[in-house]
């Protein structure tokens, strides 16, 4: 019996040990091996399970969001019992669960440019199951100033994809890095997140797991990672596409990290989009007009099966027949449009201020999730 192995792990990863490619060798190098999983939601979820039950030694597991009851339809680490729990925290509770011979650190926090270093610093790939720009670029940059392997994934709708990033090839010279792909992040606004877009359920549990393979083939040297290619995955059709990916002699050179958030646009004092230039009111102005009763009229922009989860009132109209709608949109007093988290409902105000010259549209800034989470905890959040 192998010595670095008890004999209930040697049982365990049975599997494993019987794969001539693999074998007794593998196993040592994943149970030797420390990754770091960006993000415990939808792809974090089939990633964590699968590294925990391949025998990663230590999993490192970044996440400062809380369960909520819409994450359910895709984030199968958790249950309705860990609503309202700390994600990082729940994952590590349920993995231990499932492999105890793996060691969890918990990294109840956000990633940001000031411990992005110290954290990444001491694991040997980065897994990166992020679902916004500016913690990719982020987790790119610090993987590249580290010189750690970036396994990258995304998903959206019915679309996924996979790579690695800055992987040390076997000439000793670094591979592809996420700004080779998208030297620049699209304009504000352009890609809706999943929270508005959507994503079908199993997508991250395919992507992810798609993922979790390159983190294991890394590791233990066994087969080609997607080190200088993109795996692209369409769910509605079924289709997939392999597309190469070559460095950029024109990718500048990364050497400190930034102000992400700026450099993504989604900072308000470093560039004004049309959206951040909407006219705003708060949810508690807003709390404060309903409460004084003052004469204002309030829009709903979500569609029809959002309003059966949760509603602050208002009238229905959908942001596709915002602009039929016109006519019936007071032009003598404060107008509310609100939505989910405040985007569709700038879009509305847009489109009407450009097309009909209204003064007096107001976004609801943050949309029901601020109204759930600031004024009325009782309104559901999805």
């Amino acid at each position: 019996m192998d010595s670095q192995f008890s004999k209930a792990e040697l049982e365990r990863y049975s599997r494993h040990l019987i794969i001539p490619e693999f074998n007794i060798e593998g196993q040592r190098k994943l149970k030797e091996s420390k990754v770091l999983v960006v993000g415990a939601g939808g792809l974090g979820s089939p990633l964590l399970f699968y590294l925990t039950a391949a025998g990663a030694g230590t999993i490192g597991i970044v996440d400062f969001d809380t369960i909520e009851e819409s994450n359910l339809q895709r984030q199968v680490l958790f249950t309705v019992d860990d609503i309202g729990k700390s994600k990082a925290k729940t994952a590590a509770q349920r993995l231990k669960r499932l492999n105890p011979h793996v060691e969890f650190r918990v990294y109840d926090t956000q990633l940001t440019s000031d411990n992005a270093l110290e954290i990444i610093r001491d694991y040997d790939v980065i897994a990166d199951g992020t679902d916004n720009f500016p913690t990719r670029y982020l987790v790119n940059d610090a993987c590249v100033i580290l010189g750690k392997t970036n396994v990258y994934a995304s998903i959206f709708r019915f679309e996924g994809q996979v790579s690695v990033f800055n992987h040390l090839m076997p000439d000793g010279s670094r591979g592809p890095n996420y700004r080779d792909l998208f030297p620049e992040p699209p304009p504000p606004g352009l890609v809706p997140s999943c929270a508005e877009g959507g994503v079908l359920g199993v997508l991250p549990g395919i992507i992810g797991s798609l993922q979790a393979n390159e983190v294991i083939k890394i590791i233990t040297g066994v087969g080609e990672p997607l080190a200088g290619r993109l795996f692209l995955f369409d769910a509605f059709s079924f289709e997939t596409r392999t597309v190469k990916v070559a460095k950029d002699p024109d990718t500048k050179e990364i050497t400190k990290l930034i102000d992400y958030i700026e450099f993504c646009g989604l900072n308000n004092s470093s560039q004004k989009t049309e959206e951040n230039m909407v006219k705003e009111i708060t949810v508690q102005e807003l709390a404060s007009l309903k409460e004084n009763g003052s004469d204002y009229q309030l829009i709903d922009v979500r569609e029809p099966y959002e309003r059966k989860i949760a509603s602050i009132e208002g009238e229905l109209v959908p942001l596709a027949q915002i602009m039929s709608f016109a006519d019936n949109i007071a032009r003598d007093k404060k107008v509310i449009i609100y939505c989910r988290s405040g985007s569709r409902s700038a879009q509305a105000v847009i489109q009407l201020e450009k097309q009909n010259g209204f003064d007096n549209l107001y976004n609801l800034k943050g949309g029901i999730l601020a109204w759930a989470k600031e004024i009325d905890p009782t309104v559901a959040k999805y």
